[in-house]
């Protein structure tokens, strides 16, 4: 691979680049041998190919030689930053385990992008991940969707600031709050949180309402805000959920309450993939590199994979980082690929079905013009386990190259000197 009208200047948040002769996977649309995907300002302009894309005098121009170029991948569900590697408890901030329903909590505010996992994310191609709290509480908070790469300061690679709402169902609330001889102790319970804090936003909407109808002041309450924001469709709701009852419940409350339903982990939504795919419900799948350590994962299985997508159930892919390393994503994909799941699948899971799952698919997801210009060099088919992401470009901006056999990682002090 040969760089030509190298820029010597330092990488911008947003840069121009175009890729050239490169096979080109948009996702969304057919491969495309001798490809370009022209980047411009940090938005792709043009795909197609290089004899029909014209790249602007002056855009820097990388010769991929025929490597595979796709779409930056997005890790769904992920704690990268807010469950930082090799810092202890220093480190650990996923779970705010003092109260059962922390819905004001936003994961935007406890993100250390020095986070080796960030490293780790573009290595395996991973340009965005939406970061969540983690899994003890039936309400755990907002989440929030950012680049993995690019900023002085968090707020700098926000996506979308708050894009969904974290819950949990089963074993892990029970054992949270049952370890305090506190409520909730069982299912019962913990559907129970779920139930009454929605009622309780109901009630706070509407006397919000009434409030500025009359004209009165109103008392804020930012964790029935947040509830009211999912009530509304404007947050979705990403539930933890691994057991086909506790999947159940899951779509029980949504039918009650009418919001936008994710099921994440889904270990066994393969015993109801006909109920899931009747409604449209899509399912965040993984992680796939685990034990059966708990009573939940028991029937865990890669190729559940493969038997919700048959059933017609939409699907993405997780690590859940960093239970599972982020840069194995794409590791998962390929196995599930073994397993049975169609590689087109497969792909999409990675790219634009968790980009639309979430509601993120204007600015990410697959390479076509007007989405965000998050670029990936591959050596060769990324779900052969021997391929590797050779060069990561996050809006047109080089963040990451392999080269002379080790990684190097444009770091934050070269982007912004």
């Amino acid at each position: 691979m040969t760089d030509r009208m190298e820029s010597a200047a330092s990488p911008r948040f947003s840069a121009s680049v175009a890729i050239v002769g490169a096979h080109v996977v948009p996702v969304v649309g057919d491969p495309i041998e001798n490809g370009t995907v022209l980047v411009q300002d940090g938005v792709i302009s043009a795909v197609g190919p290089s004899s029909e894309v014209s790249v602007p005098e002056g855009v820097r121009t990388v010769d991929a030689g025929g490597r595979w170029v796709l779409p930056g991948f997005v890790e769904a569900h992920g704690h990268v930053g807010i469950h930082e590697e090799a810092n202890g408890p220093a480190g650990d901030d996923t779970n705010e385990m003092t109260t059962p329903n922390t819905a004001a909590v936003r994961a935007v505010d406890a993100i250390n992008i020095d986070d080796e996992g960030f490293r780790d994310a573009l290595s395996g191609g991973v340009t965005a991940v939406v970061v969540k709290p983690g899994s003890g509480n039936p309400i755990g908070g907002q989440t929030v969707a950012i680049k993995t790469w690019g900023g002085r300061v968090i707020d700098e690679q926000v996506i979308r600031e708050s894009v969904s709402v974290k819950s949990a169902l089963g074993e892990n609330p029970k054992r949270v709050y049952g370890g305090k001889n506190q409520t909730p102790s069982t299912r019962l319970g913990v559907a129970m949180i779920i139930r009454e804090a929605f009622v309780e936003a109901q009630n706070y909407r509407a006397q919000r309402e009434e409030a500025e109808r009359d004209g009165k002041p109103f008392a804020r309450d930012l964790a029935k805000e947040t509830l009211a924001r999912v009530l509304d469709g404007e947050l979705y709701w990403d539930q933890h959920t691994h057991r086909h009852d506790d999947i159940a419940t899951a779509i029980r409350l949504a039918d009650e309450f009418g919001y936008k339903l994710v099921v994440n982990h889904g270990t066994e939504a393969h015993k109801i993939a006909d109920v899931l795919a009747e409604r449209d419900i899509p399912v965040i799948f993984g992680p796939m590199f685990t034990s059966r350590s708990k009573v939940e994962l028991r029937d865990r299985a890669i190729a559940n994979l493969a038997l919700l997508a048959a059933a017609g159930v939409r699907v993405a892919i997780t690590t859940d980082h960093p239970v599972v390393p982020i840069n194995f994503l794409v590791y998962q994909a390929a196995l599930a690929v073994k397993d049975g799941l169609p590689r087109q699948t497969a792909l999409e899971a990675l790219t634009i079905n968790p980009a639309t799952f979430l509601g993120l698919e204007e600015r990410i997801g697959a390479l076509t013009p007007g989405r965000d210009g998050d670029v990936v060099v591959w050596s060769g088919d990324p779900l052969d386990v021997n391929s590797r992401a050779e060069r990561v470009f996050i809006q047109g901006c080089e963040v990451y190259r392999w080269e002379d056999g080790a990684a190097h990682v444009v770091e934050r002090a070269e982007r912004f000197a």
